[in-house]
């Protein structure tokens, strides 16, 4: 029997001829979707109606995309976050939503380090003088001098913290679910709450899931609470900050800079103010990069899809 796939998951749509022939030995008709960064509500609708199974990445699937999916019986999500799915309406509905737990920890928490060591060394912008033609001596920082503020400690703001602790820094936490006992005292974490996190860390970086109580978590108001010398990282999900207050912040120097690898909208728009900000970091949603681990996540998806398309609906 023939099972109709919709591959809409951009990393996995640049290897698919290397998997090819093994989905479709499995029976599986592939259904390549157009996509640059991720599909919408109305992109996913005219594909949607007669598809078994999806390998997607951030795409929208609405509870008006679930209802009109008549046959699905899986979503294999590429990576790990499932914000973009309504998995209540999966679940009433009887589709399974798959993905892979824990995939990019370290490749994300190396990202994370290395915009808070670009911040405090001066590396980005000692490079840009030289190249220009500027012999300048940058006042630099010591990271062992720095407090770091990690909002959502999972997997990977634990990841974060280690890689913190080992370069001396002063490590602050916060999040709804504590950090068992023994974490915390090898760390020596302190959790606090999000208010006096902001307002004594040098270092913010965000690592939470993207769900109703985290949306636009850092707005103007949060960012009126940071220090004038701090930094906010974002490689979590662009909608945690309210990106029109942070473009605000960052003109005015409210705060000194920002490294953002996710935005609000994606790609990022040409004319977005961010783009001529010196003092802002960007990247296109690759902090996750690490060839090793997406092998291991093109495998864990396969075989989550093929599971799920076996399964009795």
């Amino acid at each position: 029997m023939t099972r109709r796939v919709l591959i809409s998951a951009p990393y996995f749509l640049a290897v698919l001829e290397s998997y090819r022939d093994r989905l479709e030995s499995e029976g599986i008709e592939i259904i390549v979707a157009d996509v640059r960064e991720r599909l919408g509500e109305d992109d996913l609708l005219p594909l949607i109606e007669d598809v078994d199974g999806v390998v997607c990445g951030d795409d929208a699937f609405t509870a008006r995309v679930l209802k009109a999916a008549k046959k699905l019986k899986v979503i294999s999500k590429w990576g790990t976050g499932i914000d973009s799915i309504d998995t209540t309406t999966a679940v009433s509905l009887g589709i399974d939503v798959c993905n892979t737990p824990n995939a990019f920890t370290d490749a994300v928490a190396d990202s994370t380090l290395g915009y808070i060591l670009s911040f405090a060394r001066k590396l980005c912008w000692m490079d840009k003088q030289i190249r220009s033609g500027v012999w300048q001596k940058s006042p630099a920082t010591a990271l062992c001098e720095c407090s770091l503020g990690v909002v959502g400690v999972g997997n990977i703001g634990r990841a974060v913290i280690r890689r913190a602790r080992a370069f001396g820094m002063n490590v602050f936490g916060n999040d709804p679910i504590l950090p068992d006992e023994s974490f915390r005292r090898q760390t020596q974490l302190e959790m606090i709450s999000l208010t006096d996190l902001l307002a004594q860390s040098d270092f913010v970086t965000l690592h939470c899931d993207l769900n109703p109580t985290s949306f636009h978590l850092i707005g103007d108001e949060e960012l009126g609470l940071m220090r004038p010398a701090a930094h906010l990282i974002n490689t979590a999900r662009g909608p945690l900050i309210d990106q029109s207050a942070l473009i605000e912040a960052l003109a005015e120097r409210r705060i000194a800079g920002a490294a953002l690898d996710v935005f609000e909208v994606e790609p990022l728009p040409l004319g977005s103010p961010l783009r001529a900000m010196d003092n802002c970091l960007l990247a296109p949603h690759n902090a996750n990069s690490d060839s090793a681990a997406h092998k291991r996540v093109h495998e864990s998806t396969i075989a989550n899809l093929l599971a799920g398309l076996r399964r009795e609906r």
